[in-house]
């Protein structure tokens, strides 16, 4: 009785004002804007629509300002959210 998984994915740029350091990894990255991209897959068998966060990704500049040349990395988002919050910014998603 196995169904397709559905998976969405969204997309949203995050800006940092100073340099900063997510929870788990050790490079500090510069101020700037990152594309954080989030896959969520849908509940099977409710009576309504629910998804389920599977990732969430930060796209980073290997080399500053060459953004030919992009790293993933895997974040857990209330790390990232955390890093937000210390550089004081909140969360200011930008489409």
């Amino acid at each position: 009785m196995g169904g397709k998984t559905i998976i969405r994915t969204s997309e949203m740029t995050v800006t940092f004002t100073r340099p900063f350091v997510i929870d788990g990894f050790e490079q500090e990255l510069p101020p700037g804007d990152y594309v954080v991209e989030t896959e969520e897959e849908l509940l099977q068998g409710l009576s309504f629509p629910a998804y389920r966060r599977v990732s969430t990704t930060l796209h980073v500049d290997r080399v500053p300002g060459r953004p030919s040349q992009k790293e993933s990395w895997q974040v857990v988002p209330e790390a990232l959210e955390a890093a937000l919050i210390r550089d004081g910014v909140g969360r200011r998603p930008r489409p």
